[in-house]
């Protein structure tokens, strides 16, 4: 696991730049597994002023660096762009990310998580009976396995699944495309680790509301 405050090198958690980089624009410093969204959006709406890095999905395995990945590439590209923008919410580090934009001035989305900024973010916690809910979105259904599965050691060890999932009673599958390939998949998500499924069509949620500050 990275350690101290030095750029993850690994190659599967280099980030890169998505769409070009125009000196002058907007930067949106993103979480990968948002890329494929933020690109549908900056098309849909012609948001050709929105220049967007991606720093790796994987960094959600290590919370504690996204802070320090995100100043890293402010850093980098501050005197670049007229603005940027942060596409992460608080994700797990805990408060320390929006203390940091705070800080910079620098904006960034709200909501805890993207479970909930998909969702809406007051919908989301209008759910507070779904403790015992496993989350997972259109990336986390494609990249299952490299995401829940072998993470967790559930591919060599299948016995930890009770361990690990014995407290959840169901999937919540966040659907951001109708997708009917996906769905099926995601059902298969949800028997893989034994809990009920259940699918909700949110589309991209209070992420478009979110961009379009941007």
């Amino acid at each position: 696991m990275p350690t101290g405050d030095q750029p993850l090198n690994d190659q599967t958690l280099t980030d890169q730049e998505i769409a070009p980089v125009k000196s002058g624009s907007t930067l949106l410093i993103a979480c990968g597994a948002l890329a494929h969204e933020i690109l549908a959006l900056k098309k849909l709406n012609g948001w050709d002023h929105l220049a967007l890095r991606c720093l790796p999905a994987k960094l959600h395995l290590f919370p504690e660096k996204i802070t320090s990945e995100v100043a890293r590439v402010v850093n980098e590209e501050r005197e670049n762009f007229n603005s940027i923008f942060v596409v992460y919410a608080d994700c797990g580090t805990g408060g320390q990310l929006a203390a940091y934009c705070a800080e910079q001035g620098i904006e960034m989305v709200r909501g805890p998580h993207c479970y909930a900024f998909y969702e809406g973010v007051d919908a989301f916690a209008a759910h507070d009976d779904e403790i015992t809910a496993f989350y997972l979105t259109d990336f986390l259904v494609r990249q299952f396995d490299a995401f829940v599965i072998k993470p967790m050691g559930l591919d060599r060890h299948p016995q930890l699944r009770d361990a690990y999932f014995g407290n959840y009673t169901k999937l919540v599958y966040q659907a951001q495309t109708d997708d009917p390939a996906l769905t099926e998949k995601a059902r298969a998500c949800a028997e893989r680790l034994g809990l009920a499924f259940e699918r909700r069509l949110t589309g991209y949620g209070d992420l478009i509301r979110e961009l379009s500050r941007a």
